[in-house]
């Protein structure tokens, strides 16, 4: 019997026949964990080799901010409850902010206690994934269990309060709100896709993996910021009978065979289970609350200060935002409540119609962008110590978007709107417009996401490796910009890995697209040179929040930065070939009303 202490919590731990008996602290109740082992059905080369000390280092930095959080909330004067309806006067807004971040930096939320929903999303990166590594690699990151991992990248959380409830606009025939790149987090009980879309991740078995909500009411109530939750959303919060077992069930993840197909494991009475629901749903309001704050959408760019009149844009900036508004054709999508002017002969008349856009249409979109064979799921086709299969149909899957949530399909969720079903075929393969800010939010010390970039003197900028579009298959924002503009002018038809000899992946060949149904043809033959490229790029970096008032926790990064290389080429020494395709999986391509016109390759 060895006795040990679990890094990053104050558990003392005892391992004995195979078991790990955790003791979460005083008071708490003592329950079995089984012993860690890790689950890698990966071939070589797709999990990056640093990534057990890449894990290491961002949990470091996690708990470090849930440490300043906890500082926050014990420094805050308690607002006063009054008024009616009752309201807390004075530190209501910053009383729920805090709230929000405790859980959201809180490692203590996912059955091995070793990932908080901030693992994904670090403040340094833009609230998007923090391992460069695993940015250039295997794209989605691993989960509690791990080394489980989904099939898309970790959005960024900033502004994404800003969505709207997902609806079907009959007039222009598309769906706009929601959250997640499929649009799952619809938002029509909470009336806020942000908010539910924190509900996800805590029981998604690829992420944080709990196997009931109740386990996060269950690991709240043992949380040291009880009190603040309880003084937020009331001192009844917690009145739950919670059985005996359920800190054996919450530290057992989401997908174990043990469970079956129950997603209530915990055999709550009918009033405590409504409790539970009551709780979790504060629980994603909470969070929602922090990504609406000013800690993580502030408004604080160059843009910002240039539509105040506080800041005048460079020539390469000014130029670069005509291009992003004109012959780029970004603001189709990316609104930045001002006019588009597509010709070189127009003028843009047009007055600022909003001061504070963010940057996205609230849409979706297949931009016909290849399948990545990188992506960690197409490989999780064994089960894990828990009999848990992540993928059963390997690189017969394929990724539909918003089509497979409307089929309530294979790794999506339900859908809410029987009436949307209809709509999957003219909706597969599309995804979400992202939000075009901090699209390019670095660590102060990696300056950029762009590699082979030069000070004045010729010194190489250090630059942090990020990953863009759902499937990260574009690694950097010359490449971004650069698959708009020439999509459509060299295409040709192989899987990625497989570019014909004499021609470079990603500079004058793009793989046919996943899925080739709904493409956008609004862009793929823009006509930019290689220099109004750049010119998109620079001025995508005035949308960097930062410039007016200092961000928090941006100085955690304790990692490295990289040196060398070319935009052009970024990531490309990780390119693998693509095996050969089955047919796509009849669990996803044959579910009514099946995909079409033109057949999923």
């Amino acid at each position: 019997m060895k006795r040990i202490i679990l890094l990053g919590t104050s558990a003392i731990c005892t391992i004995f026949a195979g078991t790990l008996l955790v003791s979460p602290g005083a008071g708490q109740p003592t329950f079995e964990v089984p012993q860690i082992r890790l689950y890698n059905p990966y071939p070589p080369d797709i999990l990056p080799p640093d990534l057990d000390e890449e894990i290491a280092r961002v949990r470091r930095e996690v708990r470090g901010v849930f440490k300043e959080a906890l500082g926050e909330w014990q420094a805050l004067p308690p607002p006063v409850l009054t008024g009616n309806p009752p309201t807390f006067q004075g530190t209501g807004y910053q009383a729920v902010e805090i709230l929000g971040k405790l859980m959201n930096f809180d490692e203590k939320m996912s059955p091995f206690r070793d990932e908080a929903c901030a693992f994904c999303h670090m403040p340094y990166a833009g609230f998007s994934g923090p391992i460069p590594s695993v940015n250039q690699t295997m794209i989605a990151y691993p989960g509690s269990a791990h080394f489980r991992a989904a099939k898309r990248t970790a959005q960024r959380y900033t502004y994404a309060p800003t969505f709207p409830v997902l609806e079907y606009n009959q007039t222009q025939g598309a769906f706009f709100g929601g959250n997640f790149w499929d649009a799952r987090s619809t938002g029509y009980l909470l009336q806020s896709p942000d908010a539910e879309q924190a509900q996800h991740p805590p029981v998604d078995p690829d992420e944080m993996g709990n196997p009931d909500t109740a386990c996060i009411a269950y690991k709240l109530s043992l949380a040291v910021y009880r009190p603040l939750f309880e003084l937020v959303w009331g001192a009844d919060s917690f009145d739950i009978q919670f059985p005996p077992e359920t800190a054996k069930i919450c530290a057992t993840p989401n997908g174990a065979s043990v469970f079956g197909t129950n997603n209530t494991p915990i055999p709550l009475a009918p009033d405590d289970r409504t409790k539970a629901n009551n709780v979790y749903n504060h629980w994603g309001q909470s969070i929602s609350a922090f990504e609406h704050s000013d800690a993580v959408s502030p408004f604080s760019s160059k843009f910002d200060a240039f539509l105040a009149n506080n800041y005048t844009l460079t020539a390469d900036e000014a130029a670069g935002y005509d291009l992003f508004k004109g012959k780029g054709n970004c603001n189709s999508c990316h609104l930045d409540g001002r006019s588009t002017t597509l010709a070189s002969n127009q003028t843009d008349t047009g007055t600022t119609a909003d001061t504070r856009p963010v940057f996205t249409c609230f849409g979706y979109a297949n931009l016909g962008l290849p399948l990545n064979p990188r992506v960690a799921l197409f490989y999780e086709t064994t089960p894990d110590r828990f009999g848990f299969t992540p993928n059963p149909y390997g690189f017969g899957y394929r990724d539909l978007g918003v089509g497979t949530f409307l089929r309530s399909g294979f790794g999506a969720a339900p859908n809410p709107n029987s009436q949307w079903v209809q709509f999957a075929p003219t909706s597969d393969g599309q995804v979400q417009t992202s939000i075009a800010r901090n699209v390019a939010r670095t660590p102060p010390q990696c300056p950029t996401t762009e590699a082979g970039q030069t000070d004045s003197s010729g010194k190489p900028i250090p630059y942090f490796q990020k990953e863009f579009f759902h499937n990260g298959y574009i690694k950097s924002l010359k490449q971004l910009v650069h698959f708009y503009n020439t999509r459509d002018v060299y295409p040709f038809p192989v899987t990625s890995g497989h570019c014909p000899e004499g021609t470079t992946e990603k500079v004058d060949c793009w793989p046919m697209p996943e899925v080739p149904n709904n493409i956008d043809m609004t862009v793929g033959k823009l006509g930019l040179t290689d220099h109004e490229e750049d010119l998109i790029v620079t001025f995508l970096q005035t949308l960097t929040d930062g410039f007016t008032t200092p961000l928090p926790d941006i100085n955690t990064f304790t990692g490295s930065c990289m040196i060398g290389g070319s935009a052009s080429t970024q990531g490309n020494e990780f390119l693998i070939p693509t095996p050969p395709l089955p047919p796509c999986a009849g669990a996803i391509c044959d579910v009514p009303p099946v995909p079409g016109p033109l057949p999923i390759p």
